[in-house]
């Protein structure tokens, strides 16, 4: 034996110990992982390892023990086969998984360390989350109970200051397969001043993403509701599926939020709403729900659905949800490949405003799209044929406000291009549209209309490429088009295309309406040219100047499109990217008077600590889209990273013509490994009939690092 020992001085000796010296229940709830685990070999290693006369195995120095993906690491281990009792001397550590970590003093367990007494033992979750107390016992490999406890993820000091928070208990109990911590006799303190107490607190250890219980908590204040609180309440329903209750109380109102989530195999779905009785609507029921969700089905085809609805026009600003105007449901089924594409849907419009009355929209839409792209040899290029139908209706039957429109149209192009020795490309496009309408409720137009609009374009680029010196590349490219459309019967209401927009992706359109029922008609020019310029760094500048030039005048083009009159308004748009942040883009139109019908410009400065958005619209008034007054509006939003714990963020919208603010927002963010207060204020000084001005502040304090993702290692405190 002395030899041996001699021999084992020399350097690391690993021995095999019994199958189950090791054994380690993980937090996992299949017992077939469990018994896998048992299973698989034990391996010691250590500086020296000997066997004492009383045949007692005794390893020393830099001890570590193996099994599966448990390690156990101490000072000094022993282990009696007689008794089957392992002794082990500190500091110990005990890795499961790399998800939990148990370090105690000392410890005396069974050979399968399912059951056993650890001495100054202290549990790490994750390494963040850790409970320190005098002992702990470990019963039937799942068990762990600790007494005198303090848990808590804040960064401990050596030094003794007390952590931001804690929670003293009297004994806390540890599942390791539901993953689950039970707390007797639980204290909340924050630096170490007692707020709570709860004689039982269970709360899931930071292993398990999914477990019912308790959210964050908020308080919400605003000038309508009061202040009121936020508790939501998360149900897991299974693996994938779960159910949230957000009760959210205050002096003017009762309400009860959801969300349910449930994934498929081959989709996935998600009900958000709430019910809520309060003092705005007295003895009125009110709420919400938008529902949503996809399923891919057989041979390429995909489901989804889209559902929004509310039971008044104010609810959703009244309760800080999305502002929206406008609420569009819709049902689709769709089959995108590369040669074909099919889609078709179902959509329920309805109306927030003011302004309309929903009997007089079209809330009800159908539409079905079908394209299928060939390639044919002899005549090259590629040819498109496309089936569209669309049908609105109106709820109201009365006659022109109730018109109802239903449309059939058929469109078959061949397009084809060519670059020329000299590097001039020609592009030709020729085709044909067969549109059918069929119009009710309106006596202005006949019922039935068919038309068709054969089409044929020509259009030619010189693209042209300069490198400079510094390495950086221009591409300059003059554009010009001429394109023939003849339409043989207008005489259709313009339903579908009331706002168009003239931008760069319909420059070389040879119809600028956004839909088929309205089409250009006539010879058109169109004269333009791109230029760009790259350079390292992710340096890029784009511009891009145009305009549109017809034989005859289109009347159905509004006032603010710039596209009135034989000429159009003269195309502007451009944006630079820089190196360090700065992004600038901008689009207007200029017409005759040199002055902008219509124009926009969106600015952002961003770095990583600092960031700055902005943009500016600005349109002339138009009766054709209910516009009796110029826009001219600001939006700003910005954030800004004090240090690596606290954040702020502010937003603001203001409207230069009445030279009033929209909107105003401010919030503030304090995060560190263990808790996160978000702070936020906003004043809405929106007016209409339904809405008032309104001013909101919100509150939220999460101790991180249960229930909440906390993220520790990015926020350690430092004990200084």
């Amino acid at each position: 034996m002395r030899m041996l020992s001699r021999l084992l001085l020399s350097g690391t000796v690993a021995l095999t110990l019994p199958t189950g010296a090791l054994a380690q229940t993980q937090p996992e709830s299949d017992p077939a992982q469990n018994a896998q685990q048992q299973d698989q070999p034990a391996l010691l290693v250590a500086d020296e390892i000997f066997i004492t006369a009383d045949r007692v195995l005794v390893a020393e120095g830099n001890v570590e023990a193996y099994q599966g993906d448990v390690k156990i690491t101490a000072d000094r281990v022993t282990y009696d086969r007689e008794t089957g009792m392992l002794t082990l001397d500190g500091p110990i550590r005990i890795d499961q998984g790399g998800e939990t970590t148990l370090l105690a003093n000392s410890a005396e367990l069974d050979d399968t360390i399912q059951n056993g007494l650890l001495i100054g033992a202290r549990m790490v979750f994750d390494q963040q989350v850790q409970i320190a107390s005098v002992q702990a016992t470990r019963a039937g490999g799942r068990y762990t109970q600790f007494s005198k406890v303090s848990a808590t993820s804040c960064h401990v000091c050596a030094n003794g200051k007390p952590p931001i928070w804690q929670i003293r208990a009297r004994k806390v109990t540890h599942d390791q397969v539901e993953r689950q911590l039970y707390f007797e006799g639980a204290q909340l303190r924050v630096l170490d001043v007692p707020v709570f107490y709860f004689p039982y607190l269970r709360l899931p250890d930071p292993t398990l993403e999914r477990a019912t219980g308790f959210l964050v908590p908020s308080i919400r204040t605003t000038s309508q509701l009061g202040t009121g609180v936020r508790t939501p309440y998360f149900i897991k329903l299974g693996d994938h599926k779960d159910l949230t209750l957000t009760p959210y109380i205050s002096p003017k109102t009762k309400t009860l939020g959801l969300r349910y989530r449930q994934a498929f195999k081959n989709g996935r779905i998600q009900l958000t709403g709430a019910l809520t009785r309060d003092d705005l609507q007295p003895n009125e029921d009110r709420g919400y729900l938008f529902a949503n969700g996809w399923f891919n089905l057989n041979d390429g085809f995909r489901f989804t659905f889209n559902i929004r609805t509310t039971s008044d026009d104010a609810y959703l600003a009244d309760y800080g949800l999305p502002d929206l105007d406008r609420l569009r449901s819709e049902v689709a089924l769709e089959r995108i490949k590369r040669d074909t594409a099919f889609r078709t849907s179902l959509i329920h419009y309805k109306t927030l405003r003011d302004s309309e009355d929903q009997d007089e929209i079209p809330s009800r839409v159908f539409d079905l799209y079908y394209q299928k792209r060939l390639f044919p040899t002899s005549l090259g290029g590629e040819v498109r044929l496309s089936f569209i139908t669309h049908a609105h209706e109106r709820t109201s039957n009365e006659d022109i406000v109730g018109r109802d429109i239903a449309r059939a149209t058929f469109d078959a192009v061949w397009m084809r291009n060519w670059t020329l020795a000299s590097g001039l490309r020609a592009e030709a496009r020729v085709g044909t549209s067969v549109d059918a309408f069929n119009i009710r409720h309106d006596s202005e137009f006949p019922q039935n209309v068919t038309r068709a609009t054969p089409r044929a374009a020509l259009t030619l680029r010189y693209p042209m490429q300069r490198r400079e010196q510094t390495g950086a590349t221009q591409v300059l490219e003059p554009i010009a088009q001429i394109g023939w459309t003849h339409v043989t019967d207008d005489d259709v209401p313009n339903d579908e295309s009331t706002f168009q927009e003239f931008d760069q992706g319909n420059l070389l359109a040879l119809s600028r309406f956004p839909a088929p029922d309205q089409r250009e008609d006539g010879v058109t020019g169109v004269i333009g040219v791109n230029w760009s310029r790259y350079a390292a760094n992710n340096w890029r500048a784009l511009a891009t100047i145009g305009q549109v030039f017809r034989t005859d005048a289109n009347p159905n083009f509004n006032l603010t499109s710039g596209l009135q009159g034989t000429s159009s308004d003269l195309l502007l748009a451009g944006q630079i990217q820089t190196a360090n942040g700065w992004s600038l883009a901008g689009r207007g139109l200029l017409n005759g008077n040199f002055s902008f019908t219509k124009a926009e410009l969106r600015a952002a400065w961003l770095q990583e600590i600092v960031g700055v958005t902005g943009s500016y619209i600005w349109q002339e008034q138009d009766p054709a889209e209910n516009l009796d007054e110029e826009i001219s509006e600001v939006r700003l939003t910005g954030r800004y990273r004090v240090n690596q714990n606290w954040n702020t963020t502010a937003s603001a919208r203001y409207d230069l013509k009445e030279s009033e603010p929209i909107r105003y927002g401010l919030g503030v963010t304090y995060r560190n490994e263990c808790v996160q207060v978000n702070m936020n204020v906003s004043r809405r000084f929106t007016v209409s009939s339904s809405i008032e001005p309104t001013t909101e502040f919100g509150f939220t304090v999460a101790l991180t690092g249960y229930s909440v993702d906390g993220g520790g290692q990015q926020f350690k405190r430092r004990c200084s």
